[in-house]
């Protein structure tokens, strides 16, 4: 009987690991996902294109890998400190993605109008900074999103679980931007010209959605 009843226990409280590894799953892959649809990889690696188009081979491969780095480094400064900063710099979300609305809008208006001549800052610039790492992919929609799934994050497990996702996020943004240099290769010069335009057009919409939504948040706030 004793025997029994352990065996039995021992059983009930397997199916509790499972049960706590499944939903912990669960979670590291609701975090991949959603990060990714927000991040949008292929969605910026017109945009890339675009902007180092000029660049050799071995800049835009470093571009590449430091635009998702920087975009790492920001997810992570505010998965840990985000709510901190804002609230020292009285700062809400809303005001967050309106500034960075503003901010895509000027870069795409200079990609659209092809104006980006050798005296024009942008042109010495580092893109991966701005406007790729930030706020292009640690745009507000993804810092606000890790911020919310560090408040779901209560154990060990889960914790584990969001920094695999949003290192393999990562991950595939730098894959994605790499190949863009293979897609360079393939439409030559006379591409450029048109993946440009489109990612200005791409970018003014994308610039134009996040200050449409903040401003419904300040209204409905």
């Amino acid at each position: 009987m004793a025997s029994a009843r352990i065996s039995s226990q021992c059983a009930k409280g397997g199916e509790g690991m499972n049960l706590v590894q499944t939903s912990a799953i669960t979670f590291t892959i609701q975090s991949f996902v959603t990060l990714l649809v927000i991040m949008d990889p292929p969605g910026a690696t017109p945009i890339f294109l675009s902007l180092v188009s000029d660049k050799s081979l071995k800049v835009r491969r470093q571009l590449a890998l430091q635009a998702a780095g920087v975009s790492l480094l920001v997810i992570s400064v505010f998965a840990l400190f985000g709510r901190f900063i804002l609230s020292y710099l009285n700062v809400s979300i809303g005001a967050l993605q309106a500034a960075g609305g503003l901010l895509l809008l000027l870069i795409s208006l200079e990609l659209l109008t092809g104006r980006g001549g050798e005296g024009s800052p942008s042109k010495n610039a580092n893109v991966a900074l701005v406007p790729l790492g930030t706020p292009l992919l640690a745009g507000p929609g993804a810092i606000v999103a890790t911020m919310l799934f560090v408040q779901e994050a209560k154990s060990a497990t889960y914790v584990i679980g969001l920094i695999t996702a949003v290192i393999a996020v990562h991950v595939v943004i730098a894959l994605a931007l790499l190949s863009s240099n293979t897609i360079l290769r393939v439409i030559r010069e006379a591409g450029v010209t048109l993946v440009a335009r489109i990612a200005g057009l791409l970018l003014a919409a994308i610039a134009v959605q996040m200050i449409v939504d903040a401003v419904r948040g300040f209204v409905a706030g």
